[in-house]
């Protein structure tokens, strides 16, 4: 007796960006993180810019590295309760460095204050 597989295929093309900007963030070269690795710089590259697949062990060691929560990527869909603008939100988000992420925070706080101010007028 077999049990039911998901085949839904894992797109990798949003972690892919995701280790692609830690990387820069550190400042580090797709030569450097590929050395620390030991693999060779066009693994990094096709796994940053076409979201082809690592190794597992590959994976671990990128994901650990950069400190890259795969939660987000995993359950992107957020147990189908999310509506599309939220998931579209969601990937701009994750597109953002953090000096962005700094003003997307603002406004939404900035938007709290008025929602809250118009509901006490």
């Amino acid at each position: 007796m077999r049990m039911n597989q998901d085949e839904r295929r894992f797109d990798f093309h949003d972690l892919g960006a995701a280790l692609k900007r830690a990387r820069e963030e550190k400042g580090w070269t797709q030569a450097y993180v590929a050395e620390l690795v030991d693999r060779d710089s066009r693994t990094i590259m096709n796994i940053e810019n076409k979201g082809h697949y690592p190794s597992f062990d590959l994976f671990v060691k990128l994901i650990t590295m950069f400190d890259v929560s795969v939660d987000q990527f995993i359950h992107a869909d957020g147990g189908a309760r999310s509506s599309s603008c939220r998931k579209h939100i969601d990937m701009l988000l994750n597109s953002m460095n953090k000096k962005e992420l700094v003003v997307i925070e603002a406004t939404a706080e900035g938007i709290k204050k008025v929602r809250e101010t118009e509901v006490l007028e």
